[in-house]
């Protein structure tokens, strides 16, 4: 599985994201500069976490412009993996490769602390290795996490199963509707997560619960790939 992650100027998450990767799946990673036009060749694009652009107007407003997004809207519609995190979800929420939007905290504080979620979809390709209902840590650090959905799409989201995870009851750090912490598309390869997994792989961390998250997509990975060999 060949994997890439995005620098925008203003990441700072991206080394952080190649290094989980390399330690979780011991596959081969390459770190993209954002003017990239040719991102054909991987499997999995990650869009990491920091402040692309400055969040200049509004978190992940001008990255979704960067000529590298072009090449990550192919790889979603080609059904490869899309895991966007923290400004990444940020970023692909304003690229409209996934619905809603990413608002200001209601503390309208930055947010930097381990944070309990909740499973609430373990039939993805990032979370085959959970359990429904499951309790894990992850750290967050965000100042513009609250994710908004209007009524309907909330609806759509529940009804398609593509809330993915949750802030456990009364942990909601942010204000998001419905406790929501990421989701997928319809499709179920583009995932959003305001936590960061990539900083979850290890006790000495803290925890390491994020590990899952990328030997589950491995997994997947190898089956696809498997099924197109034979």
């Amino acid at each position: 599985m060949k994997c890439a992650v995005i620098q925008f100027p203003g990441s700072n998450c991206d080394v952080d994201a190649l290094k989980a990767i390399e330690e979780t799946t011991s596959q081969p990673v390459d770190l993209v500069w954002h003017t990239a036009r040719d991102l054909s060749s991987y499997d999995l694009i990650v869009v990491p976490g920091g402040f692309s652009y400055g969040d200049y107007l509004r978190a992940g407003a001008i990255a979704k412009f960067a000529p590298a997004m072009k090449e990550v809207e192919k790889a979603a519609a080609d059904g490869r993996f899309v895991l966007g995190i923290c400004n990444g979800f940020q970023v692909l929420t304003e690229s409209g490769l996934l619905e809603g939007a990413l608002r200001r905290n209601d503390s309208l504080q930055f947010r930097c602390e381990m944070t309990e979620l909740v499973v609430a979809n373990h039939h993805t390709a990032f979370t085959r290795h959970y359990a429904v209902g499951e309790r894990i840590v992850i750290p967050i650090a965000h100042g513009e996490g609250n994710y908004y959905a209007d009524e309907q799409t909330l609806k759509k989201l529940k009804k398609h199963g593509q809330i993915v995870f949750r802030y456990a009851k009364e942990h909601n750090p942010n204000g998001s509707v419905d406790d929501i912490a990421g989701i997928v598309n319809e499709r179920g390869n583009v995932l959003g997560m305001m936590p960061h997994p990539e900083r979850a792989i290890h006790s000495r961390l803290g925890s390491a619960d994020g590990r899952r998250l990328f030997t589950s997509i491995l997994e997947v990975w190898g089956e696809t790939h498997a099924a197109i060999q034979s």
